[in-house]
């Protein structure tokens, strides 16, 4: 059983619990929920990882750069019709050519370098909520809380049930910083990778929100900011 699953149980199953309990059981404690990635994502130890990635990784950010340039290029000359795209028939014309063979290869090296950078960072991730557990505990005992839920499970919840910042502190304090250079041999668990890709998606959010907030700004300068 992952960690996972033993803090943060399944809502039907949790809820069902709650629903079983004595009435007087159900009041006493807090009930409470916990944004695993957004308390993970919060902290310095990961947001320093990340930035150390950056320039740690850097030659091989701009390998990649320029091997998915040569990929874009190496697939124009695919487009034999001209409509800035490859269908399924103009790949299966160039199926058994050198052409074919140079972007399969490109390929694979555009993913093998992605992947030295993702482990880097799934790496630095797993440290961090290798203490999750331990600082869980410390929360929910200091406020006196006996249920935690993933609010994604939740209908609804008022915001004082969230206790992702205070989840977030106290990793700070248990993982003031991590390492980003995986052992050799070392494998990501499975949680560790879902909760990556999870984080990945929230900063990418982010940034096409940050983009569409510049665009609007641009096109109305007069608009205050944030609005």
């Amino acid at each position: 059983m992952s960690i996972f699953t033993k803090l943060l149980a399944p809502a039907g199953l949790a809820l069902c619990a709650v629903a079983a309990m004595p009435a007087q059981a159900q009041v006493e404690g807090r009930v409470a929920t916990v944004d695993i990635s957004r308390a993970v994502l919060g902290t310095t130890a990961f947001q320093t990882a990340y930035e150390q990635v950056n320039t740690t990784y850097a030659q091989q950010n701009e390998l990649r750069r320029t091997k998915a340039q040569e990929r874009q290029t190496l697939l124009s000359t695919f487009d034999t019709n001209g409509d800035k795209q490859v269908d399924d028939a103009e790949l299966a014309a160039k199926q058994n050519s050198a052409d074919m063979t140079k972007l399969q290869t490109l390929e694979g090296e555009i993913q093998a370098l992605t992947n030295q950078i993702d482990a880097a960072r799934i790496y630095a991730v797993e440290q961090v909520i290798a203490q999750y557990g331990a600082a869980l505990q410390e929360v929910t005992t200091q406020q006196q809380i006996k249920l935690v839920f993933d609010p994604g499970s939740l209908l609804f919840a008022v915001p004082e049930a969230d206790i992702t910042q205070a989840i977030t502190t106290s990793l700070n304090a248990k993982v003031p910083s991590v390492g980003i250079v995986p052992p050799q041999g070392w494998q990501p668990a499975r949680e560790s990778v879902q909760l990556y890709q999870e984080i990945q998606q929230r900063l990418l959010t982010a940034q096409l929100i940050q983009q569409r907030q510049q665009q609007q700004q641009q096109g109305n300068p007069q608009a205050p900011a944030g609005r």
